[in-house]
């Protein structure tokens, strides 16, 4: 493990644990907990949140896809802000998936194509909408559903991923009504100086470091089609990564993907990387009320 890893599971949960102390669960959510939906029965693991309101009727579904720089999070850090999300009238999934370096990708996308799996498997029991199934995802885990999404969605990518990855075809038995990526890193490049990290990410994320055929197998933005889901894209004037938010919105424009394109904060409120994740702050929620109204435009 690098010092990268080492030093961003530290500062992360160490940020974290500050963002959501004294937080629990809203009296208004029914969650069902480490529900087992893969293979591995440390880190496939997952939770289910419901607004009670709602008894037994099937919600439209969002899956989160949590961030962490590939190395760092699980489930249980981002259960709070999955928790408002249900709040807001939806079934939220939230799932912890293998991480870097110990499992190298694309164990997170089997991980993340596996929870769909379950969720076809499992809706009547927990009241899944598997018709109006949404995703969110920030930081790295934007770039894991967009890789994702690819897999599902570009035959040509999802036969160059499998070989490498010797993964089992994606499920399709569900397909998104849209996605929301916030804050996301949709690339990575050996050459990007401007992060003096970016050697140790790749050794750790990659199983041989970043050639050139696994730089482009991880690079989101190369094997988008007019196929990738309705999008929301969502970064800040604080956020380190939102250059990649313009290079993404260009790239679906290109193709002609359906987008919706969000900037919020300002200089004098730059708010920050993954802002939307903490559920005390006006602007997080002024955030997800977005994105879920978004889902509900295309909610069938």
């Amino acid at each position: 493990m690098s010092k990268f890893s080492e030093i961003t599971r530290k500062n992360f949960s160490e940020s974290d644990k500050k963002r959501d102390a004294g937080l629990t669960t809203p009296d208004d959510i029914e969650r069902y907990d480490d529900i087992v939906y893969g293979a591995d029965e440390v880190w496939n693991l997952l939770d289910v949140y419901r607004p009670k309101e709602y008894g037994d009727k099937k919600l439209p579904v969002i899956v989160s896809v949590h961030g962490g720089g590939w190395v760092y999070g699980d489930k249980g850090v981002y259960q709070y802000y999955c928790m408002s999300l249900a709040e807001r009238g939806f079934a939220v999934v939230n799932f912890t998936y293998r991480l870097a370096p110990e499992y190298k990708f694309p164990a997170s996308v089997e991980d993340t194509d596996n929870v769909f799996r379950w969720i076809y498997d499992n809706a009547e029991t927990y009241g899944l909408d598997t018709e109006n199934v949404f995703a969110v995802g920030d930081s790295a885990g934007a770039h894991i559903l967009g890789v994702y999404s690819n897999f599902m969605t570009n035959k040509e990518y999802e036969k160059k991923l499998m070989e490498y990855g010797q993964i089992k075809e994606p499920q399709d038995k569900i397909s998104f009504r849209a996605i929301a990526l916030n804050c996301g890193k949709y690339s990575l490049d050996k050459a990007d100086e401007s992060n003096p990290d970016t050697e140790d990410i790749l050794n750790d994320f990659l199983a041989n470091g970043g050639y050139e055929e696994e730089l482009n197998l991880v690079n989101v933005l190369e094997h988008i089609t007019d196929k990738f889901p309705t999008a929301y894209i969502m970064t800040c004037y604080g956020d380190f990564l939102k250059s990649e938010a313009g290079k993404l919105t260009s790239k679906l424009e290109e193709v002609g993907v359906p987008f919706e394109y969000h900037f919020y904060g300002s200089k004098d409120n730059p708010l920050g990387h993954v802002f939307h994740c903490n559920v005390r702050i006006e602007d997080g929620k002024k955030c997800n009320d977005d994105e879920c109204g978004f889902f509900r435009k295309h909610i069938d």
